[in-house]
């Protein structure tokens, strides 16, 4: 059989995704911190992008003119009148001054404009956050308790790292003996050290488990009394599932005593941790706005802080008059293009989410009139069959974007849950179910807390029929205990 080559021409449809198709996907599902980050590095790398003015030239020739008013005609005005109140007091005459007339003059001095004002603001006091400390964390606070202690250099820098090596929550997180093969040292030396700086705050520090720490909190505060350490050193798995009659039983005491002695342990703190390096707070800032005006609900765009970018038109019009080598010329027109592109996408990308948001509002109205608990079931394709989009489209615009309702600020996924359907035949969204059983708890009785069955049974006499299992796995989702952990006795 021979083998033959010949060449043929075929028809074929391919699809490609372009580099600007690609930046423009990615641009949709940034957010909003991630977006101002971006055109910040592209303004850096692409000569041909520059920031123009925020405001409209009638608003900046309005700031001008105030600012002039305020810099030369009130200047004068003021030092005008504030020369004849002088002049009134009489040469010579140095009495009591009239303090009724310079009150009268500070209130009739006119008010500068916001701009001017916010220009002083900015210039004269520093930024709040600035000001404020930043947290030490707990190895910072532990070293400041360490060089306070009688100790000499070999024990400092053993309880140095000692002190290194307890995680975030306060505990020690290596075996003594391995530390101490490891660095060469006398085992019981170590141990001295480590009991010392257990003794340090926040109680219950350099622990190795929950046990010790609960038995260093309890040792370090006095609260030794005999049946507390028993109940911390035999009985934890009881005292975390509540059941403490069982605990009354192998303690052959009463349960009025077990309680008690709970009650001492339930103020211990088994973070010890817990108070050092949190989190600074996230600030968020919303992509769109919602707000009542009349009887209709409006959606406008937040393009506060997003750069508004423009094509430079310096290196415009040196690529129009064709001075630069043909080198030059190809550069400045990719780099031209791909800032004409940048543009176009970011305004596309506004625009699909104000899209978005209007079918939101639109199918939600109910939920911005009156709650959570109005809320309906709605999916990403009930959005997209509305705008004429894919589905995938809708994921990348809900995706870290956040909306600003009267309400309080949701991220635009939030509208986005599944149906349940009630007696009546008419579907209820799972997030209005879950607020819900969200209420029924925070009203219960914390000595008889509801049982997932009780909570099913409540919820049907509304007309929402649901399995148990069903409202376990809300309340999971809610982050609320089952009511074996729920309940109080004391």
């Amino acid at each position: 059989m021979g083998y033959e080559l010949k060449q043929s021409l075929r028809l074929t449809q391919q699809l490609l995704m372009t580099p600007q198709l690609q930046q423009a996907i990615k641009l949709l599902q940034l957010s909003r911190m991630e977006l101002e980050q971006f055109v910040t590095e592209q303004m850096a790398e692409n000569p041909c992008l520059e920031e123009g003015l925020n405001e409209s030239p009638e608003e900046s020739a309005q700031v001008e003119r105030e600012q002039e008013r305020t810099e030369e005609h009130v200047l004068s005005e003021q030092m005008q009148e504030a020369g004849s109140i002088v002049d009134k007091q009489g040469g010579d005459d140095r009495g009591e001054a009239d303090w009724d007339q310079m009150t009268k003059y500070q209130d009739q001095l006119p008010v500068a404009s916001t701009a001017a004002r916010k220009g002083v603001a900015d210039e004269e006091h520093p930024n709040y956050e600035n000001m404020v400390t930043k947290a030490s964390t707990l190895q910072e606070y532990l070293m400041l308790q360490i060089g306070e202690l009688d100790f000499n250099e070999a024990e400092t820098k053993i309880a140095t790292l000692l002190s290194g090596n307890i995680d975030d929550r306060g505990y020690l997180n290596i075996k003594i003996d391995e530390f101490a093969q490891s660095e060469q040292l006398d085992v019981e030396m170590v141990e001295d050290i480590l009991d010392t700086i257990q003794r340090l705050d926040p109680p219950g520090v350099g622990a190795r488990d929950l046990k010790e720490c609960l038995h260093l909190q309890v040792r370090n505060a006095g609260l030794k009394n005999g049946l507390v350490e028993k109940i911390i050193e035999n009985h934890l798995p009881e005292l975390e599932n509540r059941n403490f009659q069982a605990i009354a039983k192998a303690m052959k005491i009463t349960l009025e005593e077990v309680i008690d002695n709970v009650q001492i342990i339930s103020d211990l703190e088994p973070v010890p941790g817990r108070q050092f390096g949190q989190n600074e707070a996230q600030y968020i800032t919303p992509d769109v706005y919602v707000f009542k005006l009349g009887d209709e609900w409006v959606v406008n765009l937040n393009e506060e802080g997003l750069p508004r970018l423009k094509i430079s038109g310096f290196y415009q019009k040196l690529l129009d008059e064709a001075k630069s080598s043909s080198g030059d010329k190809g550069y400045l027109s990719d780099k031209l293009k791909s800032a004409e592109w940048l543009i176009k996408s970011i305004r596309q990308r506004q625009r699909t989410i104000f899209r978005v948001t209007e079918s939101i509002v639109k199918r939600q109205v109910d939920f911005f009139d009156f709650g959570v608990v109005h809320l309906k079931p709605m999916i990403l394709k009930d959005i997209a069959e509305d705008i004429s989009m894919h589905e995938s489209t809708i994921s990348r615009v809900t995706n870290n974007k956040f909306v600003h309702t009267p309400r309080g600020i949701f991220e635009l996924k939030y509208f986005f849950n599944s149906s349940v359907t009630r007696a009546d035949g008419n579907d209820m969204a799972s997030e209005s179910v879950k607020r819900m059983i969200s209420d029924l708890v925070k009203v219960e009785d914390m000595k008889k807390p509801l049982s997932d069955q009780r909570i099913v049974e409540l919820l049907d006499e509304k007309g929402i029929q649901l399995a148990r299992r069903t409202v376990a796995k809300y309340r999971e989702q809610l982050g609320i205990l089952p009511s074996s952990k729920r309940k109080k006795y004391f």
